[in-house]
């Protein structure tokens, strides 16, 4: 796993081949940032990372300046992982919560610029995510939603929506 641009680019962590987090792929990755760079003022953005697996997405918004981010993993290892990787390096601005994604949309009552969700492409309740995060009073005012999933999916109607995104096999679907 690999930070694609800003203050830590280049690091590289390894994941153990023990996980069962698939990464976004660092092509992917570089793609959804580069759109989202036209959406969000990164030294100004608090993020979210919802189901954070490796915490590849958290470390990039860290990188790129976010103040303040918030990743959030259920799996005890992925969780040690991640914590882990933000203390190799050494900052505060990441905090790492284990915690069910479900509950933790019900309880949280901060707001943040960006909320990035890449859950597993087979959850059961993949479909409910995008109403749960929009919803729940998370997404500032001009805030951006970024939902990864597989291409059986489609959100192009939802009311919120504003646009999609492709690469190869992963798809982001964007809201505001």
């Amino acid at each position: 796993m690999r930070i694609i641009t800003g203050e830590y680019k280049g690091r590289r962590f390894d994941v153990p081949r023990t996980f069962k987090a698939r990464p976004t792929t660092d092509f992917a990755k570089e793609n959804i940032f580069n759109v989202l760079s036209a959406y969000v003022d990164w030294e100004e953005a608090y993020a979210l990372d919802l189901f954070s697996g490796t915490g590849s997405i958290a470390l990039e918004f860290v990188s790129r300046g976010c103040p303040q981010v918030t990743s959030i993993e259920a799996d005890r290892d992925h969780h040690a992982f991640i914590k882990q990787c933000i203390q190799k390096l050494g900052t505060d601005r990441c905090v790492a919560v284990r915690a069910d994604v479900f509950r933790f949309l019900k309880s949280c009552h901060q707001q943040y610029d960006v909320i990035f969700a890449d859950p597993p492409y087979a959850l059961p309740r993949l479909a409910e995510i995008p109403d749960l995060v929009l919803s729940g009073n998370l997404l500032k005012e001009g805030g951006i939603f970024v939902f990864e999933h597989g291409k059986q999916n489609d959100f192009a109607t939802h009311p919120r929506f504003i646009e999609h995104r492709s690469y190869g096999s992963i798809n982001f679907t964007l809201f505001r």
